[in-house]
């Protein structure tokens, strides 16, 4: 296994993201904005080349991400259910994403085998999400599920309804 750190609490926002060995040394630059139908996150290895990226497909009746591996489509992320644990699928690689997606505790299964878990460490420099990748092929796109798995936990309170709310004022 091949372990990915990124600095916690950076994954999912808007900033640039640095995706690190273990010894420290940067490896990609994850770049782009979310929110909207279209818009798109993508991941960069240090020499400039695009390695993957993500696409926000859908907002309305539940978000979906088209992922891709280079410039090729390798898979749409959808959520399945979230009761008792968060379970997202990936039909077109067999992928299914599992576990405690608050904790930042999980992985992902191709069938029985384990492609990538999720867990947090603290280092010397700081709080840190440790993707632990089987095949380092696959840590791309296992980056990019990492930073959608990361949008929806903290965009969960964005996704409902404003009550209507009536006010009277005394004048």
């Amino acid at each position: 296994m091949t372990e990915f750190f990124i600095q916690e609490n950076h994954l999912s926002t808007a900033t640039r993201t640095i995706v690190k060995d273990a010894d420290g040394r940067s490896l990609f630059l994850l770049v782009g904005h979310w929110g909207r139908k279209g818009n798109v996150l993508s991941l960069y290895a240090m020499s400039g080349e695009i390695v993957a990226s993500i696409k926000q497909a859908s907002v309305i009746f539940g978000r979906k991400f088209e992922i891709y591996q280079g410039q090729a489509k390798v898979g749409t992320l959808h959520k399945i259910f979230n009761w008792p644990g968060d379970f997202y699928y990936i039909k077109q690689l067999n992928w299914a994403v599992h576990g405690n997606i608050y904790q930042h505790r999980y992985a992902i299964n191709h069938f029985n085998d384990r492609v990538m878990t999720m867990d947090k460490a603290t280092l010397l420099t700081g709080d840190y999400y440790v993707l632990d990748v089987t095949q380092t092929s696959d840590a791309p796109i296992c980056i990019c599920i990492a930073a959608i798995m990361d949008y929806w936990l903290y965009n969960r309170k964005k996704d409902r309804k404003p009550s209507l709310q009536i006010r009277f004022s005394a004048e």
